[in-house]
């Protein structure tokens, strides 16, 4: 057996009258993430390390925001496509460990409704998939309320 990581990251920008979607899971907020798909980007840092740990490019190569047929997309169809490039390969995922940081809202109580979504998708146990989410104590964009970032590390293996 081949066992591999990746690291995956993503940030976007808030804007106002956008819905928030984080973890495949849209969260009551006055604000929404900015990007071509629905910005969720706890999904697109997974992506990104899960892309990264087969040796692939990355999601702004894979899903190019030049592309129309991937305008507003929800970024779980996107998810399911890279699983579908694993499975091909025989690659199975072990774990992910990731982290939402957000000043608002707070998203803790979401965490097992994100897992609800994520983990079928994945093809993982509740338990192998870590989602913490931190506040960036006001420091920053992410602090000040105009973004929010992932970061998403992945272990998987071939079979």
């Amino acid at each position: 057996m081949k066992i591999r990581t990746g690291l995956g990251y993503d940030i976007h920008r808030l804007e106002e009258g956008r819905r928030l979607f984080l973890g495949g899971v849209e969260i009551p907020s006055p604000k929404g993430l900015i990007g071509h798909s629905d910005g969720d980007c706890l999904i697109h840092a997974i992506i990104d390390a899960l892309l990264g740990a087969i040796g692939e490019r990355d999601i702004g190569q894979i899903f190019p925001d030049q592309d129309p047929e991937y305008k507003d997309i929800r970024s779980t169809e996107l998810l399911k496509d890279v699983i579908g490039k694993l499975k091909k390969n025989e690659i199975e995922i072990v774990n992910i460990d990731s982290i939402v940081i957000a000043e608002k809202p707070r998203l803790a109580s979401y965490i097992s409704q994100m897992k609800e979504v994520l983990c079928p998708i994945l093809g993982v146990e509740k338990d192998d998939l870590g989602i913490k989410a931190k506040t960036n104590e006001g420091l920053g964009g992410v602090g000040k309320g105009e973004a929010i970032a992932s970061w998403a590390q992945v272990l998987v293996e071939k079979t």
